[in-house]
């Protein structure tokens, strides 16, 4: 089966969100609890002040797939509902039907590290 990953609605005032950290890659075999992406959601437009208000947070999976498809890159920004990431059951499944159902996740809130792409850019 194919499943997809669409940005999910994580705060009710976002519209977006931008791709801070890529964890996997196509092909690979991923299990529960493989990281897949940070994402960093910018309020600013929401809510203006001096400091930008941003949020960072981790996506996990919650079931064993395989990575097939990724159509974004680190630093992107996608739209609510974006389709993010193709995945399969198996590592050589045809990619040409329709995703069945969005791949099971948790997304968690984290702090800024140094790995992410806001704040690191020159």
């Amino acid at each position: 089966m194919i499943y997809g990953f669409r940005l999910p609605t994580i705060n009710p005032h976002m519209s977006g969100a931008r791709i801070e950290c890529i964890y996997a890659e196509p092909g690979n075999a991923l299990k529960i609890g493989s990281k897949l992406f940070d994402l960093g959601v910018d309020l600013s437009s929401a809510f203006a002040q001096e400091c930008p208000p941003i949020s960072f947070f981790r996506v996990v999976l919650r079931e064993p797939v395989f990575l097939r498809k990724l159509n974004v890159a680190r630093g992107q920004l996608c739209e609510l509902g974006e389709l993010v990431a193709l995945f399969s059951n198996e590592a050589d499944e045809s990619l040409s039907a329709a995703p069945v159902r969005d791949i099971r996740l948790t997304v968690a809130g984290i702090i800024h590290h140094d790995g992410l792409w806001t704040g690191n850019v020159a």
